[in-house]
């Protein structure tokens, strides 16, 4: 069983920004406001490990969040034209890589902001961390697979499914209340890049780390 890339993806015109864009992110006037004027965060710093720089004056944790949906919206394309074991498997160990570090952060600094700074959050942010949890319980199957193992093409096609929904509903309702509450939006931002940069450098570690999914009772760093 294929993942559909008819039914996961939207492309865009080749040539534009960015050429494939997932139906699963926003769009409109949405995607409009999250990429204010088609400006870019800077994602090198927290990648390849060099100083980080803060984010510019019309970056938010908002575009930043977008943009990770974005980059694991092309992966889960990428996927569904592979034909090799061996780049599926690097396509795969990719996704994960992404999607532990995009989970992690926003347990740790995103999704408890908005317990604090958004009222009568509880359950929409019990949600989300139950909806990341079953991703990461998916993930840890799928590290331990090969492309070759029954089921791994279909375990990956409802991975995709999972997040899709996840991403659906936290750019929809959550992005929302966090847009209208008192939390600093690139203050956030300022903090998430340098977090990820952090678990980029410890990567290896992380991987083997137990599978932990709350938001609760994570104390922000004091500003």
């Amino acid at each position: 069983m294929k993942i559909s890339s008819s039914t996961s993806i939207l492309l865009t015109e080749p040539g534009t920004k960015h050429q494939r864009a997932s139906h699963w992110v926003a769009k409109g006037d949405e995607a409009e406001h999250l990429l204010h004027n088609g400006d870019d965060i800077n994602m090198t710093a927290a990648i390849t490990k060099e100083p980080i720089t803060r984010p510019s004056i019309d970056s938010n944790i908002l575009q930043l969040l977008h943009k990770d949906h974005q980059k694991v919206a092309e992966l889960f394309f990428q996927y569904t034209n592979l034909e090799s074991d061996k780049d599926k498997q690097e396509c795969v160990a990719e996704i994960i890589k992404e999607l532990t570090i995009h989970a992690q952060v926003e347990e740790e600094i995103v999704y408890p902001a908005v317990r604090d700074d958004v009222e009568d959050s509880e359950d929409m942010m019990d949600e989300a961390d139950t909806e990341h949890h079953m991703v990461k319980l998916l993930m840890a199957e799928l590290a331990e697979m090969k492309p070759s193992d029954d089921h791994f093409d279909s375990k990956v096609t409802v991975l995709c499914e999972l997040v899709k929904h996840h991403v659906q509903e936290e750019e929809k309702e959550m992005f929302e209340e966090i847009r209208d509450s008192n939390a600093d939006l690139k203050e956030l931002a300022v903090e998430v890049l340098a977090r990820k940069a952090e678990l980029m450098e410890a990567l290896p570690t992380a991987r083997k780390a137990p599978i932990k999914t709350s938001s609760r009772g994570r104390g922000r760093k004091s500003k």
